[in-house]
């Protein structure tokens, strides 16, 4: 059950992340029928200034002790760094051990690592942190994919608005749909997002500075041919073999996977910037058939084609009645 919720900060804070916390548990919801949240920001030195990460100072009210009856503690994301505050690190083992769920948004998830409290979990942070991550507490089981993990007692989000999809998750969880479906009206924001992390993450052509240089040019400005390895290693004049393996030494993929990758990346700019039919976006990038686009968009973005042009669409501007 939900009834005290500690928001712990540190200095170099994050305001957006911190205020997700502060939206889902802080407000009073009380006439839309949602339950009270005793709601407490929570620092090592209370009536002291924490500076955030863009440079405006916050006092929390509250110590680390208020963290000893939270029946969950946030942790919001703040700058990475080598050393913890050990106070703070000590305080959530202790809030772990005692049976408190603690949620982490974005960054945050390295406070959690750095106390020992992702070893042996699932867990994400955001999509630009996950391989320091990983390479930081290799205990820890870091998916790269998703918006956000419940492993029980510890939850994490990925980057920024993941943190609200995991705070109206776990209101859900522990609440039931109504309180969580009442949060996120207000929040005007939907209960539940589909799809993972994949669909926001930039994925440029591998960098390729050697022979094949001009080949993978050429290919880019003709990904509607049918090409193959056999196609592509005579216009390269080497054998299919010799072909497939300087391939992959400058690119460190296959041609196929490399192929696949830089359609679906076409495919993902002509959802945004065009109205394209999914078949003549297929057609176009060298896919053949919209049901094989769709079966690869999915696989690689972690959503379905119609999904990303909902998402990431250019509109225009409505004029607001007066």
């Amino acid at each position: 059950m939900l009834k005290t919720i500690a928001a712990v900060l540190i200095e170099g804070f994050a305001p957006f992340e911190f205020g997700v916390l502060c939206e889902a548990f802080g407000i009073d919801r009380t006439e839309d029928g949602v339950p009270a949240f005793d709601f407490r920001v929570c620092g090592e030195r209370p009536g002291e200034p924490l500076a955030s990460n863009i440079g405006f100072e916050l006092i929390p009210p509250n110590g680390l002790d208020a963290l000893a009856d939270a029946d969950l503690v946030g942790v919001a994301a703040a700058s990475i760094i080598d050393d913890y505050p050990p106070a703070v690190l000590e305080a959530l083992r202790a809030a772990a051990e005692r049976g408190a769920t603690l949620l982490s948004v974005c960054s945050g998830a390295f406070l959690l690592g750095a106390a020992g409290l992702l070893d042996g979990r699932t867990c994400t942070t955001h999509w630009r942190h996950v391989d320091e991550l990983a390479e930081r507490f290799p205990l820890a089981k870091v998916d790269p994919d998703v918006l956000f993990v419940d492993d029980g007692a510890v939850i994490t989000s990925a980057g920024t608005a993941a943190g609200i999809d995991a705070c109206l998750y776990l209101v859900r969880r522990e609440l039931g749909s109504a309180p969580a479906n009442a949060i996120a009206r207000r929040m005007v924001v939907p209960p539940q997002r589909d799809g993972g992390q994949k669909q926001y993450i930039q994925a440029p052509m591998p960098e390729c500075t050697g022979s094949l240089q001009a080949l993978l040019a050429w290919a880019l400005e003709n990904l509607g041919a049918d090409h193959s390895v056999a196609t592509l290693a005579r216009r390269a004049r080497m054998s299919e073999r010799t072909f497939a393996r300087r391939f992959s030494d400058e690119t460190g993929t296959t041609p196929h996977k490399w192929l696949t990758q830089q359609r679906i990346l076409r495919a993902q700019h002509l959802l945004e910037d065009t109205e394209l039919s999914i078949e003549e976006i297929a057609t176009s990038t060298g896919m053949g058939t919209g049901a094989l686009l769709r079966h690869h968009f999915r696989r690689i973005v972690g959503v379905t084609p119609k999904e990303y042009r909902s998402n990431f669409a250019g509109r225009p501007a409505l004029a607001q009645s007066s």
